[in-house]
């Protein structure tokens, strides 16, 4: 992946403050982030996909600088070209399966028509099996085709790298399961560059080539397979 990440933000919530100083550098294709609740996992996440601004730090991101508080680069979220897998999924629900996929297929679409065709569209729907709820709303569909619909949406503009936040913890045991086998063939098979935050062992089992521990705001144990 080549990320290398050396951030701090103090947060705020009344009188309750939180103190983020996260830093670690990976090489790996996949890098798993673990931890309690209230660790700091999403917020970190959330500064590497640019929808949170560090107080101090920078980020590289396979060898690109997306954020120096030194020297005043911060890269807007739309520009960094990473796909974030939030835990409800964000689908929208006045979009078909089919809408959803294509929103982020060009640039300034806001309601892509509800045939919206395409040969990197029908490939997605392919790849995730979803031909035959294309037409179907988000709260038609089971939890796990919500899930690949959700991925789709997030790896059809390409991006260079995939972050997800707890991406099986609204999910069913089975289901879990399933989706975790289903997104370890997928991304062995795109090649694509993952970091997952979780709390669930199993995830750091599956995926975890790089696994860091998370506690209080810091990285504090790492372990690479």
């Amino acid at each position: 992946m080549q990320i290398s990440l050396d951030i701090s933000k103090t947060l705020r919530s009344g009188e309750l403050e939180f103190q983020l100083d996260a830093r670690f550098a990976s090489a790996a294709q996949r890098v798993v982030v673990y931890g309690p609740s209230g660790a700091g996992k999403s917020q970190m996440m959330k500064a590497l996909a640019g929808l949170m601004t560090p107080d101090r730090g920078r980020i590289e991101l396979t060898g690109r600088c997306l954020f120096d508080a030194a020297t005043g680069v911060n890269v807007p979220a739309r520009e960094r070209n990473v796909a974030y897998l939030f835990q409800d999924y964000a689908l929208f629900p006045h979009l078909n399966v089919r809408q959803n996929i294509g929103f982020g297929l060009q640039r300034g679409w806001r309601n892509p028509r509800a045939g919206v065709d395409g040969q990197s569209l029908n490939y997605w729907l392919h790849a995730f099996e979803l031909e035959h709820v294309a037409h179907q709303f988000p709260h038609q569909l089971s939890g796990g085709q919500r899930q690949r619909v959700a991925l789709a949406r997030a790896l059809a503009p390409q991006p260079s790298a995939l972050l997800l936040d707890e991406p099986f913890a609204a999910l069913d045991p089975g289901l879990r399961e399933r989706m975790r086998v289903e997104l370890d063939a997928l991304q062995r098979r795109l090649e694509i560059p993952m970091l997952v935050i979780t709390h669930d062992p199993e995830d750091v089992r599956v995926f975890g080539e790089h696994a860091l521990y998370m506690e209080q705001g810091r990285i504090v144990e790492e372990k690479q397979t």
